[in-house]
């Protein structure tokens, strides 16, 4: 956007300041405390992200976001779809909005699984039932917290809605950045939603990589990667990395932040690194082993790589089922024993079809992000 000449700025949790201001960018941060219903089942994790990360921050993160609108001219607000109190913001202020989804869209889209639930596309019409059903209860779910949506759309003289995908389709745009090649296909979409191709956007905290390989080799190379975040993964790569080590190969595992405090063992074809740049490492290897993020794998498939997805939560099943959908790469569980790691490593490797369908999504990305979407749809509501 910058580069094409708007100005830009950012309102986001606290912890976003210092990267958003190095890069020159005005940065203002959530002033009011949210206030949380008390409906939330325990141990539930819909019910979890309604009451924490939905709609209990709503009506302060509404005003905050009507404060920084009223601070400044703004001609538009591009949100994260889950930040409701953004979208309110927006419209009390008569401001184009365009909802960014960063994967599986959180507006249930007609005849696709909704996200969270990791069901396959459906294809018989038993398999429909299965996924309608998933969708009511997904909405069904959002629309018990209807009365604290429309409490915090009141504190912003706004008229109540009467059903909660009201929050989805009033904005100018609902932005879905993956693949539509990747996605599952819906039956149609609603009149404001695109899909825009991932944001292969890299990360600020990435060291240098060396690449430790000669070249010249041609050994298998793979790269593992599983989540940034704290997902309990650390005996998943580790059985991963053994079950490397008893494969005629090399692999780097990129540890991340969530691991920098642990110990692992790694045979000598496996190299264990804090971080790397994974754009660079992908240059050199031949699949990549990961949690099943959809920056990782929208990273792999634009580098034409096939992958093993072993999924540890949040939407990564959504993705994994994707990813055997599209046969771009095989799926196990986290706990898989080293054998059946070690066994589907060998199919990627062995089996041609999955690079044949990687490469294939190489170009439909290439392709998809080349014209800059998300600027010129953003453009367009402005206009």
């Amino acid at each position: 956007m910058r580069a094409k000449g708007h100005g830009v700025r950012f309102i986001a949790r606290a912890d976003a300041r210092a990267p958003v201001e190095a890069a020159g960018f005005h940065f203002a941060t959530w002033q009011r405390t949210p206030h949380f219903s008390p409906i939330a089942r325990t141990g539930d994790p819909l019910h979890y992200a309604c009451d924490n990360l939905l709609f209990g921050p709503a009506a302060a993160q509404g005003a905050d976001t009507r404060d920084e609108i009223r601070r400044f001219p703004t001609d538009g607000l591009l949100t994260d779809t889950a930040l409701f109190g953004a979208v309110l913001a927006a419209e009390a202020e008569n401001v184009p909005c365009a909802l960014l989804s960063p994967t599986v869209s959180l507006r249930p889209l007609p005849g696709q699984p909704p996200v969270g639930s990791g069901l396959p596309v459906p294809r018989t019409p038993d398999e429909r039932v299965v996924v309608e059903a998933a969708s009511s209860r997904f909405v069904a779910v959002m629309n018990e917290w209807l009365p604290m949506l429309n409490g915090a759309r009141a504190s912003l003289q706004l008229a109540p809605c009467a059903h909660v995908l009201e929050l989805f389709d009033r904005p100018a745009r609902l932005l879905i950045a993956m693949s539509a090649a990747f996605d599952f296909a819906p039956d149609f979409l609603p009149g404001n939603v695109r899909y825009i191709g991932p944001l292969l956007d890299s990360s600020d905290w990435s060291k240098p990589w060396i690449s430790p390989w000669f070249n010249g080799s041609d050994r298998p190379r793979a790269l593992i990667s599983f989540s940034t975040t704290n997902q309990d993964q650390t005996d998943a790569l580790q059985r991963t990395i053994n079950a490397i080590g008893g494969v005629e190969m090399d692999a780097v595992a990129t540890l991340g932040p969530a691991l920098k405090e642990i110990t692992l063992h790694a045979p000598d074809n496996v190299r264990l690194l804090p971080s790397a740049p994974h754009d660079a490492v992908m240059e050199e290897v031949s699949l990549v082993v990961t949690h099943g993020g959809h920056g990782t794998v929208s990273r792999s498939l634009s580098h034409g790589l096939p992958l093993l997805v072993m999924p540890f939560g949040r939407d990564q099943s959504d993705i994994a089922a994707r990813v055997e959908a599209r046969g771009v790469g095989l799926i196990l569980p986290p706990n898989a024993a080293e054998a059946e790691i070690a066994a589907a490593i060998a199919r990627l490797i062995r089996e041609p079809q999955f690079l044949t369908a990687a490469r294939q999504f190489r170009d439909i990305i290439a392709a998809e992000v080349s014209g800059a979407p998300l600027v010129r749809e953003l453009e367009e509501i402005v206009r």
